[in-house]
């Protein structure tokens, strides 16, 4: 926690002269989907708000809104903690997904589609691959789906899906054989791309409807295992 909170004081130059709530929040946000701050874990009002150098209304501003979107939750008596997931959250999460994304993608109209960052983060996987960094591959397959998401042109849906990932990834920082979990997700993503590159969408939107529907069932399956709940 000690040298999180050390990484945490870096970002005090992203607050510039203003330490917003919502500046706050987007920094908490990602170190949260960085796995900065496992699941169950306790916020320290003091520590972070020291590392931050934000005031405690601020900090505590910030804290409501992430506690909004499902990231942190307040204990009575006992303080903030960074959420821990259900089983039928993560079953929510991916019924969100598959409606959102199979729109973007039934929604994309004639090609060319402009896919540069879909294939950055396809990229991404295959160096994270390559050097065993199966953390780093489950980042490289978020940035996949944020990149196919913004295909649709959307500030409401980034922002709405920016949540919802940074919600997922609360499930992923749980799992114990992150291989298992990741490894798959790279061929699946290189086969959307290239299914895009080739204009052939309704095609590509079938494909993406199977990897979520497939891909909700193995996290489900090994969440469910780790955190001990049963159907």
């Amino acid at each position: 926690m000690a040298e999180h909170l050390r990484e945490l004081a870096d970002d005090r130059a992203l607050l510039g002269r203003t330490s917003t709530a919502e500046r706050v929040a987007d920094i908490l946000r990602s170190r949260i989907a960085e796995g900065y701050f496992p699941p169950g874990t306790r916020l320290s009002e003091d520590s972070i708000g020291g590392a931050l150098g934000v005031s405690r209304n601020t900090l505590r501003e910030a804290f409501r809104l992430l506690t909004h979107e499902r990231l942190l939750v307040h204990e009575l008596n006992r303080g903030v903690f960074v959420r821990v997931l259900t089983v039928e959250d993560v079953e929510d999460i991916y019924r969100t997904r598959r409606l959102v994304e199979c729109a973007v993608v039934r929604g994309l109209g004639e090609p060319p589609y402009a896919l540069d960052d879909v294939a950055e983060a396809v990229a991404e996987g295959r160096r994270a691959a390559r050097t065993g960094d199966w953390k780093a591959l489950g980042t490289s397959n978020i940035h996949f789906h944020r990149a196919l998401v913004a295909l649709a042109g959307s500030e409401r849906t980034d922002e709405l899906m920016r949540s919802v990932f940074a919600e997922l990834r609360l499930a992923f920082h749980v799992v114990d054989d992150p291989r298992r979990l990741h490894e798959p997700y790279l061929a699946r993503n290189e086969q959307l791309l290239q299914t895009l590159q080739e204009g052939r969408r309704e095609e590509a939107e079938q494909q993406l409807a199977v990897y979520l529907d497939e891909s909700l069932d193995g996290v489900v399956e090994v969440y469910r295992r780790r955190v001990g709940q049963t159907a």
